[in-house]
């Protein structure tokens, strides 16, 4: 059970990795993909507006934490500043 469970927590940490959005995203445009290939839209669209969708949720996740990055206020450790 112990290499079950081991098994199971690598695979979750390699699809999820550090920004469960973008396992999230992904999931969802391959989903739509499907769902607009079942009601006829052509190979080469559905191939192209299904990368298109990834890249746009990479972006907007990518974008997104750098903006949080930049609103959040810097911490100041009193011990690691240099004198100036």
């Amino acid at each position: 059970m112990h290499y079950l469970r081991g098994f199971g927590r690598f695979w979750f940490d390699f699809i999820v990795g550090d920004d469960w959005r973008i396992a999230a995203g992904v999931v969802a445009s391959l989903g739509l993909g499907a769902l607009a290939l079942r009601a006829g839209v052509p190979h080469g669209l559905l191939a192209v507006l299904v990368a298109v969708a990834m890249i746009a949720v990479v972006m907007v996740t990518v974008l997104g934490a750098g903006y949080a990055d930049a609103t959040r206020p810097e911490e100041h450790d009193e011990g690691s500043h240099m004198a100036r």
